[in-house]
């Protein structure tokens, strides 16, 4: 129902004038409230018979009561709130105000010995009074400006929405959506027992996570928000499968710590990511010494183009680096990182260098005019079947680049040096493998040349959402109405998301045990990818039964399942939880160095099959000879009958 155009005429102007003046407006209603308390205070005193001589008394103490309430009205802010979004901790600061006004306001009220007194009781009415009228006052704005706005807004609803969880965050979100939108909560589901049939911000408790699909269809939803930022993976993905029983658009409110910094809002509701459901509790690193690590030094970032480059600019630009040097071949996604960082901190010294970690004319320049003392190496060839087709240039590029960029920051004096590496680098059986494997052995082996450089190498699993990872593959196949390819039924990888993967390498860098070591991160258990593809169907609304999974065989150079440490190696605990060092039973290799000018030499005669001979030594040996050679038949199309077909296509046991 509209309002008459005369209310709303002259009730805009009112209400533009009121605006205007609104802490005007403000201290004098909190002066009116004061008044009216301290005044009924009296008549309650006197049970509504006020003798004439406190008459007096009364009006030349109130000219010393209202400047007290209103010196500690600004000293608590009440004037820089609007009343429309009062809240519980707004009532505890009129409470805390109103107790140390009531507290002055007696000290002035026994000193200045007035006759007769101001009795006691009159100055603890008073503050109670004038607490309660003000927090009416507020509440009763609240209420008629949200009855307003909701007879101007003309029709119902636009969405109706059930909001899985009801606790705090689940009301946090439901207030949100009825002040500020014309979604309607229209009920609540959740697991705890004792919260079955609460009314919260008039929506009930209606059932719990497995009645989902019957609630939305009873109720009409249109809509589903997944309010338990606590949940686990394994719960979410519980609600997920329930949420996709349903058949409307659901988003999650993602992060524990928005709710318990009281900061829920609509803005953060998004699309359930698969890194929600990936298996495990996402690992966040707390980094604190970061900012006095990083502030004011040069750092280097070689790979900054890149999906995790980028991530680590971005995190190493917040702690406040004197000058950050992005080294990429990549011109384009270059250019548009110096823009968002640019965009992002106007006052920080950014240096983009177009060039190659193999040329030395480009390093040695790099080092010389901008003197970097952190060096992060992420650049490297990675994708395992391409290098198989190109040994040459993945020995050129992650061996070679790797030991002139390395050699480079040792002869300049760089106090830290950490390299990017990868779990293929573990017990290799193919060339991208073997040259990271390499790599991890030249770094280490510098630490000896170079001890004033402390040196070290992150290893970690598949990176969910990098630049060439399955998930954007599975992406466009999905968007183009094809099926997502998984090569083998029985395929296994680790997986990390790009922040973990920035916040490790960042983490590595400020660890005294990483010097002269490998450090990795403890990834849980490695998932299917017939595993992961069935929740992005069901994520990106297709359904795993759909039948949209289809076994191609192993890629040259890939191999089952993936491991995160060789025959020879253990792992120490750190300081800090879930991070380990890698040690090794027999040292590092350091005759390496003294190879690599000889490697320099035959890569230059452009000869993939000699290129091939160098690494061959640093394959899995015999074992690897056997897991090429299983992984070989592993590749030829999987040969199932249909129903066997159907079983691995739908996810099935």
């Amino acid at each position: 129902m509209a309002l008459p155009n005369w209310i709303e005429s002259y009730g805009g102007r009112a209400y533009l004038a009121a605006y205007r003046s609104r802490r005007l407006v403000a201290h004098s209603a909190y002066l009116v409230m004061a008044a009216a308390g301290y005044a009924l205070a009296y008549q309650i005193r006197f049970d509504f018979h006020w003798p004439r001589e406190y008459g007096r008394v009364f009006l030349v103490t109130l000219g010393y009561l209202l400047p007290i309430r209103l010196s500690f009205a600004l000293l608590f802010g009440f004037s820089t709130g609007r009343w429309r979004f009062v809240s519980v901790q707004d009532v505890l600061r009129l409470v805390g105000a109103t107790t140390l006004g009531t507290a002055v306001f007696w000290l002035f009220a026994r000193g200045l010995h007035f006759e007769p007194p101001v009795p006691r009781s009159v100055i603890v009415l008073e503050g109670m009074l004038t607490a309660l009228l003000t927090a009416g006052m507020w509440v009763a704005y609240r209420t008629a400006f949200e009855m307003v706005r909701q007879l101007r807004d003309e029709g119902p609803a636009q969405r109706s929405v059930m909001i899985v969880g009801a606790g705090e965050a689940g009301n946090m979100l439901a207030r949100e959506m009825l002040r500020h939108t014309k979604l309607r909560p229209v009920g609540f589901v959740d697991d705890e027992p004792t919260r079955q049939g609460l009314r919260i911000q008039n929506a009930r408790v209606v059932g719990t996570v497995s009645d989902l699909p019957r609630v939305v269809r009873d109720y009409g939803a249109e809509e589903i928000f997944i309010a338990v930022p606590s949940a686990s993976p394994a719960e979410l993905r519980r609600i997920v499968e329930q949420c996709e029983r349903c058949g409307v658009p659901f988003k999650v409110l993602p992060g524990i710590a928005e709710v318990l910094g009281g900061s829920v809002s609509l803005r953060q509701l998004r699309d359930v990511r698969i890194e929600d459901i990936l298996g495990r509790e996402p690992v966040h690193l707390t980094l604190p010494e970061l900012a006095s690590d990083l502030a004011g030094q040069s750092v280097l970032i070689t790979g900054a183009a890149g999906s995790i480059g980028s991530e680590l600019a971005r995190q190493v630009a917040l702690h406040g680096p004197g000058t950050l040097v992005l080294l990429d071949q990549a011109e384009t996604e270059l250019f548009y990182l110096e823009l968002d960082l640019q965009e992002r901190h106007s006052g920080l010294r950014l240096v983009p260098v177009v060039g190659d970690v193999t040329d030395v004319a480009v390093l040695g320049k790099v080092f010389r005019e901008y003197r970097p003392s952190r060096v992060f190496h992420a650049a490297a060839y990675k994708h395992v079947p391409m290098m198989e087709a190109n040994p040459r240039e993945a020995i050129r590029n992650n061996v070679i680049g790797t030991w002139r960029l390395a050699e480079a920051a040792g002869r300049s004096g760089v106090e830290k040096f950490v390299l990017v590496s990868t779990d293929k680098a573990v017990r290799p059986v193919n060339v991208m493998g073997a040259t990271k494997r390499v790599a991890e052995q030249v770094v280490l082996a510098l630490q000896e040349r170079f001890p004033q450089t402390g040196y070290c190498a992150v290893r970690f699993g598949n990176v969910l959402g990098s630049a060439g990872s399955v998930i954007p593959i599975f992406r466009r196949q999905v968007e183009a109405g094809k099926p997502l390819t998984v090569t083998h039924p029985d395929a296994t990888r680790y997986f990390m998301t790009i922040p973990e993967a920035s916040q490790l390498i960042l983490q590595a860098s400020l660890l005294p045990e990483s010097r002269g070591h490998v450090v990795m991160l403890d990834m849980g258990e490695p998932v299917r990818i017939r595993d992961l593809a069935a929740n992005l169907l069901d994520l990106w609304g297709v359904g795993r039964h759909s039948g949209r999974i289809v076994f191609t065989g192993l890629r040259p150079g890939e191999r089952l399942h993936e491991e995160l440490m060789d025959r020879d190696e253990t792992t120490v605990p750190t300081s800090v939880a879930r991070v380990k060092v890698v040690c090794r039973t027999h040292g590092v290799q350091c005759d390496i160095l003294d190879q690599l000018p000889h490697w320099e030499d035959v890569l230059a005669q452009g000869s993939d099959s000699a290129a091939l001979r160098l690494v061959e030594p640093f394959f899995d040996g015999q074992r690897g000879a056997r897991l090429l050679s299983a992984e070989r038949r592993a590749r030829a199309p999987v040969q199932v009958d249909s129903r066997e077909r159907e079983r691995r296509s739908t996810g099935g046991a």
